[in-house]
């Protein structure tokens, strides 16, 4: 039941309730009464029921308008979402794009940077990489480095003919040369968009839409990449931009290693024949120092067997008139024939260690190797070095370490360098010093070392001191003469027998002179 019905029904039921209610009390005028009161209940009901109306219809109204503009901004949004939608598909679809195009670029990268030939370089650039960035054509010109003339060094897409064509009109191209002048990237997404220029290169390479970009090496253009698209449903864009100036650094790059390792490689051929030359020169030097050095040897072997004899005459001679046979002598004689004694007997010394450096160069000594008692050979040393020692009030020890009983070596030789050792010993070391041998095993060989506390040597004399005359200058060798011959003999003795001698020596506080022989005869030493 309706609001309306309900208010008129109501209305009746008050009426009859009034109706009874006056006849009984009023009498006649009872109906007139009833009357008014209903009709003014009805004005009532009706402007109550008009108000009502309005206020619904206004009510309408409002919601009507407020629905309406609901559905205005529902719409507004909806078109929103749509574009919004549009533009995330065409973001995603560039995204795809890229992300593609650089995976192709790597792989293409790793193919340039595969090769150090500028044409193989080229040849790495593929069609399905050009078709996998989304380009149906592709180009590369170079710069020649003598005439400074564009050539068309690769050509994907394009026909033998075109090839030929583009080949044949790229170098005098003025439009190309004007873009290596500007050195900015061309983009032509559509042909109506493009400039004179741009129309032109499009009609000439026969391209709707392509992208150029320049080649830089060392801030230098050296050339353009050129790579585009025939069709007008595959256009290119900004984003394509940046995947092309990267393929054209890749190129860079790779005609950057090529042409540095071209260098590198005629660098190479140069040096290895600088090489070869100087290798044969010196060659042929030092085989002009063996054959020097072999006259050397034979002359200083035949100086000191002819000085040898006159000098044992001499010796011979003082010797007889030192026993007074051929008549007395006075002191003074004596002390003058004592002196020709000793200086003869020194240069001896001199001439035995030159004729036998020179023989063991000229290999006519050979070194007879046996096994040697260590301990006699040690004793026998001693025996003659002990009394120098006690002179000077210097006390000698020696070790063996390793339980090693015997040498193998040459015994007259290798006696010989543990006296010249242990001579230099005691004459570089002061009174009350020390002296120390010791003798053990080393990685197949048999090690001695000679330490001392003498005065040491120079580290300027160290790389010197096997050398033959040579006299390290200090006070005691320049009190007492020598003839600088002792360690280069002991050094060639030692290495005839596959051995190496060295020294190690701290200025004011010791030496140790140190050599190895193989444990073995058949060791040989390595080096």
């Amino acid at each position: 039941m309706g609001i309306k019905t309900t208010i008129l029904f109501v209305a009746a039921v008050i009426s009859i309730a009034l109706s009874i209610f006056l006849n009984q009390s009023f009498g006649p005028y009872a109906g007139e009464i009833i009357r008014i009161i209903i009709l003014i209940l009805f004005f009532l009901t009706s402007v109550w029921m008009i108000e009502n109306e309005e206020r619904k219809r206004k009510v309408s109204e409002i919601a009507f308008e407020k629905l309406r503009q609901a559905y205005n901004e529902l719409d507004e949004q909806a078109k929103l979402i749509v574009r919004t939608d549009l533009q995330l598909n065409k973001t995603q679809q560039e995204l795809d794009k890229k992300i593609n195009g650089l995976y192709t670029l790597h792989e293409m990268g790793r193919n340039i940077n595969m090769t150090f030939d500028v044409e193989e370089v080229f040849n790495s650039l593929k069609e399905n990489f050009i078709q996998k960035l989304g380009f149906e054509k592709f180009l590369i010109f170079l710069l020649d480095e003598n005439d400074k003339k564009l050539k068309c060094r690769r050509a994907i897409g394009f026909s033998e003919e075109e090839i030929l064509q583009i080949k044949e009109k790229a170098e005098n191209f003025a439009t190309f040369k004007n873009l290596i002048q500007n050195g900015k990237p061309v983009l032509v997404e559509r042909p109506e968009t493009a400039n004179f220029e741009e129309k032109e290169i499009g009609e000439f390479l026969k391209l709707r839409s392509f992208i150029i970009v320049p080649i830089y090496l060392k801030e230098l253009i050296i050339g353009l990449v050129v790579i585009g698209n025939e069709s007008l449903y595959s256009r290119v864009t900004e984003g394509d931009v940046e995947l092309i100036s990267i393929l054209a650094n890749q190129i860079a790059q790779g005609i950057e290693n090529s042409r540095l390792y071209e260098q590198l490689w005629h660098s190479y051929q140069e040096l290895e024949l600088r090489v070869k030359e100087r290798t044969k020169e010196l060659a042929r030097t030092n085989e002009e120092l063996k054959r020097l050095n072999q006259i050397k040897s034979e002359f200083v072997a035949s100086v000191a067997h002819e000085l040898r004899t006159p000098l044992t005459s001499i010796k011979g001679y003082a010797s007889i008139l030192a026993t007074g046979k051929l008549g007395e002598m006075s002191p003074e004689q004596r002390e003058r024939l004592e002196r020709i004694d000793r200086h003869s007997s020194e240069l001896a010394k001199l001439i035995n260690d030159l004729l036998d450096i020179s023989r063991i160069e000229s290999g006519k000594i050979g070194m007879d190797i046996k096994e040697i008692p260590l301990n006699e050979l040690l004793k026998n040393i001693l025996e003659l070095i002990n009394p120098q020692a006690e002179e000077k009030n210097i006390e000698v020890s020696w070790e063996i370490k390793n339980d090693i009983h015997t040498l193998f070596a040459d015994y007259d030789h290798i006696r010989r360098v543990f006296i010249n050792l242990l001579g230099n010993a005691i004459k570089f070391t002061p009174p009350k010093g020390k002296i120390s041998i010791s003798i053990y095993r080393e990685n197949g060989y048999i090690r001695t070392d000679i330490s001392d506390t003498g005065i040491g040597i120079a580290p300027e004399d160290l790389s010197k001191i096997f050398t033959e005359f040579f006299r390290a200058d200090n006070p005691i060798n320049r009190e007492k003469k020598g003839t600088g011959l002792g360690l280069s003999l002991c050094k060639k003795i030692v290495e005839a027998h596959k051995g190496r001698i060295w020294v190690d020596s701290i200025l004011g506080k010791g030496t140790t002179f140190s050599f190895v022989i193989p444990e073995k005869p058949e060791i040989t030493l390595v080096r």
